[in-house]
């Protein structure tokens, strides 16, 4: 009786002893010869295929690579510059510094229409007292006391005032149309013709919160007044234009034609257009049509009521 007989025998012994000693049994027999073996087992043996990525994802490995130079980081061509990430790099750094380049402008603009509204005040009200000094002391001798101070003396190149009763605004107007004489007061073109004269009395003023700011909603037979040593003047509306800066025939004594003779007493206010800008011109033209002797005993000097605001 062979060794073991009576003993129980696994059906995978059975299965090897039938084949011979040198076969190989598969995973797949083996769990088919198992008890409650069956097709799943056979499945779970076998590799598992790899998962296709869907279109627009990418696959990362989580296990570095060996190369020739060594292990490659996972993440390796995932954070290597390439020709289209510094484009995009120079790009995003491009619009940020062009960000704040424009930021800086717009703070600029800002403070000049509005941030230097007190200065502008100031500056008139300074040469609102050099120009009443100078009306009712038209001249300064200097003293024979050396210890005792002179008045000052009032400022050259005042021309008079200049009303808007619109706005309710004023302003002491300077001779001369520089950088530096209309800073902080409209100023009289000096080729032009003076106030209440034949001519055209031309005045040009900065396109900001304190002086010219709303001239555009000045309308025909609003009231423009002009205030010197002598009279009142009363102008009044006829016309707004917007020209190119190089037009300067808007100032010429009969605007727009150069060449023609004056016959009427004009005034002509001009400005930067539009706000914020300076490409264009604004301009104003009044007529003159009343004039009023200045008189330092009435009240407010006999300024005419259409004037007043």
């Amino acid at each position: 009786m062979p060794a073991g007989a009576g003993k129980p025998v696994s059906a995978a012994q059975a299965a090897r002893e039938a084949a011979g000693p040198d076969a190989v049994v598969g995973a797949a027999a083996v769990s088919a010869t198992r008890p409650g073996g069956g097709p799943d087992d056979a499945q779970a043996a076998e590799p598992a295929e790899p998962i296709k990525p869907k279109r627009g994802e990418r696959v990362v490995k989580l296990r570095p690579e060996q190369t020739d130079e060594g292990y490659k980081s996972v993440y390796s061509e995932l954070t290597r510059p390439t020709v289209g990430s510094r484009i995009r790099t120079g790009i995003r750094a491009t619009g940020e510094v062009m960000i704040t380049f424009g930021l800086v402008v717009l703070l600029f603009a800002g403070y000049q229409v509005f941030g230097n509204s007190a200065a502008v005040q100031s500056e008139q009200d300074d040469l609102a007292a050099e120009l009443d000094q100078a009306w009712a002391d038209p001249t300064v001798a200097p003293t024979a006391d050396n210890n005792v101070k002179a008045p000052k003396a009032p400022k050259d190149g005042l021309v008079g005032r200049l009303y808007i009763p619109k706005f309710d605004k004023k302003w002491v107007v300077v001779n001369g149309v520089q950088p530096d004489d209309i800073r902080y007061a409209p100023g009289h073109y000096p080729e032009t013709a003076l106030p209440g004269e034949v001519g055209n009395f031309s005045i040009a003023g900065h396109r900001i919160k304190k002086i010219f700011w709303r001239l555009d909603e000045l309308r025909t037979d609003d009231v423009i007044g002009v205030e010197t040593r002598e009279n009142w003047y009363v102008y009044r509306v006829y016309d707004l234009e917007i020209v190119k800066p190089h037009q300067v025939e808007v100032v010429a004594p009969v605007p727009g034609k150069p060449k023609a003779k004056p016959k009427e007493a004009l005034l002509t206010l001009t400005t930067c257009n539009p706000k914020f800008n300076n490409y264009e011109r604004l301009i104003v033209h009044a007529k003159l049509v009343d004039t009023v002797p200045r008189n330092q005993t009435l009240p407010d000097a006999g300024m005419p009521a259409e004037i007043k605001a």
